[in-house]
């Protein structure tokens, strides 16, 4: 009797906890309308396509006759390219926008988050805003997606730079929040709950110097995780993740490409971007040693500048 207490003791403390910890990090989903002020001011736009209203900022001279486009990652955004956008549009026409699960353009209609459905969006966007020919730039899941646009429709990628891009089997170290995305049974909490302090820790996990996080970086990361639907799509993209599949066709790709890698990235380690190299005749790399996974968003200064060389601008 008095071991039935203890453990029926033991499991009320455990539920008690648990409802508590839920509600201080209870987290209700957010729409578009309550974050639109704040991550979608002008530039930013909204374009139907595929059944959603994709969010993007196009920017720059309309002259450009191969226009640079910008790709993100999982749980990123468009935002993570701000620091190369201001720069490249003082001469240069730059497209970017977020990808179907993420950031304010949401779930994907048909629950689609397969590199393939990924690859058909990409064209289908570019379609709409009448671009034909670009030049395509990826970072991690955006970086997969990028090669494996220049695989599916070489003739309209002029160039193609690859940012701590995936592609190859998995080697590295995960951040906790897509661990737990991961997970059954917790992913489906996480729907309703999400700690502040597990973004941030995220961030630092793929950031090589941790100085550089920010409250506002903390804020951008967390209210766009908290637009409706994007939990619940992080969640399938992982479940429908074939990471490695396709990893024989990246030396398919036959466009000039640059690969840029942070010397730090913890989730695709350096000798990824080797392997890249090996495997796309002709490629160029560039490495920074003192960033992490998403060197572009850390220090857009010095990264550009291997862009540029890249691109041969000024």
């Amino acid at each position: 009797m008095k071991i039935g207490k203890l453990l029926g003791g033991l499991v009320l403390a455990l539920l008690v906890a648990t409802a508590a910890g839920m509600a201080l990090t209870w987290a209700p989903d957010r729409q578009v309308s309550e974050l639109q002020a704040r991550w979608a001011p002008p530039p930013s736009a909204f374009v139907k396509v595929m059944g959603m209203d994709v969010h993007y900022r196009d920017e720059g001279p309309r002259n450009d006759p191969s226009p640079i486009v910008l790709l993100h990652g999982t749980s990123s955004s468009l935002h993570t390219w701000d620091g190369w956008a201001s720069e490249l549009t003082q001469t240069r026409r730059v497209i970017r926008f977020d990808l179907p699960g993420f950031g304010l353009t949401g779930p994907s209609p048909e629950g689609n988050y397969t590199i393939e459905y990924y690859v058909q969006f990409v064209a289908a966007m570019l379609e709409a805003l009448e671009v034909n020919r670009y030049v395509l730039v990826g970072n991690s899941l955006g970086g997969e997606i990028a090669w494996e646009s220049a695989v599916t429709n070489p003739s309209r990628i002029s160039r193609l730079i690859l940012v701590d891009a995936g592609g190859y089997p998995p080697s590295g170290k995960m951040p906790i929040g897509f661990v737990i995305a991961q997970l059954p049974g917790i992913n489906l909490i996480s729907q309703y709950t999400l700690p502040r302090a597990m973004i941030e820790s995220s961030l630092k996990h793929v950031y090589g110097d941790s100085s550089r996080i920010t409250p506002e970086l903390v804020d951008r990361y967390y209210e766009l995780t908290l637009r409706a639907g994007n939990r619940a799509a992080v969640s399938a993209r992982f479940a429908q993740a074939k990471q490695g599949a396709d990893a024989a066709n990246i030396r398919k790709v036959a466009v000039p490409t640059l690969i840029i890698w942070g010397g730090k990235d913890e989730l695709f380690p350096p000798e990824i971007a080797e392997r890249f190299h090996e495997d796309i005749p002709g490629s160029w790399v560039a490495k920074f040693d003192h960033l992490g996974h998403v060197p572009q968003e850390e220090d857009p200064a010095r990264t550009l500048e291997a862009v540029r060389q890249f691109l041969g601008m000024r």
